[in-house]
């Protein structure tokens, strides 16, 4: 117990287990915790929320093991979205009025998270968004609502000049017909055309469609840059198709880690080999080799290399549910910080967590960061990958200064009153 108690003090960092492991703490301490967990276990994003549930489960069992949050035992709860906005807005309101949520990790599909942001700003409740739609720390954001990864934003500035100068100018973007591909979409095309090249009209593609070949034709044959935002099935009927109309014969194949997330590339037989994607944590452990990624790698009980669940093929859903981890640890630190005991301290909370810095530790395995203060939006280092003989593997990398200089905030929450 002691040698465990040593290493969780020293990996989580900057104070994140500073309380002693034992049962007088929580004795003394005025109970639990609630920290509800709205997310998709069943439906369309279901191989990602298996991810954020065992990582978010995986938190909570070191939080607890190092102590707790300042001495109370910390209480996930967690609701099924169902992948669906609507049921996903109705759990979160059970989540808060009848579980006693205090904070809410929230879901990873966009239409959820935009669903459900408003409503958690009327119920007073801090929300993490872990979906990428840029509304939910922009236009559609609030005081309540922070995301520590990335958008489709910053995935836009930080990687499309490097895709505009290295594999082409003549873009079309083909996407699901969502708030999350519609947002891509928007982002990009801003880039793209900045840069001067030319996007074409965009394809979008109902969430049911699995016959991909209506809309494949109707990519213009002078594309450079085939730019794809799928998921799940979808994402493999994609890939498949894509390969067998021969489209990366004449154009590059360029996307976001969603496209690919939970998928092996070699499960798909070679679909995905050469399509360069935009990953948040790398799937790699050597492109981000440290004793936390290790660790991290270890709790999760994946491989280091295709990211595998050692007890099953299921891939880990990296690039987005690392979020389900550390925003338990962020909260964590946050509360203690600010000296919280009820919910009547929830502005504390808010101001502990606006432009709060995150060192590089087993508590933020990603890597070190910045919840920006203006915009609630985490500043991450991002990593370019190409898909070669089935390994993600990156060719370059973004650092969150970079991302921070060339990515202002277009909003500024702090100001708004609590």
């Amino acid at each position: 117990m002691t040698h465990r108690r040593s290493f969780l003090q020293t990996a989580f960092a900057g104070g994140l287990a500073s309380v002693a492991i034992t049962r007088d703490l929580y004795a003394q301490a005025s109970g639990p915790i609630v920290i509800g967990h709205q997310i998709e276990l069943t439906g369309g994003f279901s191989s990602w929320g298996y991810w954020h549930d065992k990582a978010a489960k995986a938190a909570a069992k070191l939080i607890n093991e190092g102590g707790g949050i300042a001495g109370r035992r910390l209480d996930l709860v967690t609701e099924d979205t169902e992948s669906n906005p609507a049921a996903g807005a109705r759990k979160l309101r059970s989540l808060v009025q009848r579980n006693r949520a205090s904070f809410i990790q929230g879901s990873v599909h966009s239409g959820v998270m935009l669903a459900s942001i408003p409503l958690a700003a009327e119920l007073k409740t801090i929300y993490f968004s872990t979906g990428e739609a840029t509304e939910a720390t922009g236009s559609r954001g609030s005081r309540w609502a922070f995301r520590t990864g990335s958008d489709t934003y910053s995935l836009a500035g930080a990687a499309a000049p490097w895709a505009f100068n290295n594999l082409g100018k003549t873009w079309t973007m083909i996407f699901p017909d969502y708030a999350w591909g519609h947002s891509h979409y928007q982002e990009h095309k801003a880039v793209i055309e900045r840069l001067g090249g030319k996007v074409y009209d965009p394809i979008a593609v109902p969430l049911d469609a699995r016959d991909l070949l209506p809309y494949l034709t109707r990519i213009p044959q002078d594309t450079e840059v085939l730019f794809s935002v799928f998921f799940g099935a979808q994402s493999i009927a994609f890939y498949t198709q894509a390969k067998s109309m021969g489209l990366a014969r004449t154009m590059r194949m360029y996307s976001v880690s969603g496209t690919i997330e939970a998928i092996a590339p070699e499960d798909i037989d070679g679909a995905a080999e050469g399509v360069v994607v935009v990953e948040n944590f790398p799937r790699v452990l050597s492109a981000k080799d440290d004793e936390f990624h290790r660790e991290h790698l270890r709790l999760m009980e994946v491989d280091d290399v295709h990211a595998r669940e050692a007890s099953s093929r299921r891939v880990y859903a990296k690039s987005h549910a690392w979020q389900a981890w550390e925003n338990l640890f962020l909260l964590k630190r946050a509360i203690e910080s600010s000296g919280w005991r009820t919910k009547r301290d929830d502005p504390g909370v808010v101001e502990a967590l606006e432009g709060m810095e995150m060192p590089n530790s087993l508590a933020h395995p990603q890597g070190a960061k910045t919840l920006r203060k203006q915009d609630h939006s985490g500043m991450v280092d991002t990593y370019i990958s190409r898909v070669t003989n089935n390994v993600l593997a990156p060719v370059h990398k973004v650092t969150k200064e970079s991302l921070a200089e060339n990515l202002p905030p277009r909003f500024d929450f702090s100001t708004q009153a609590l």
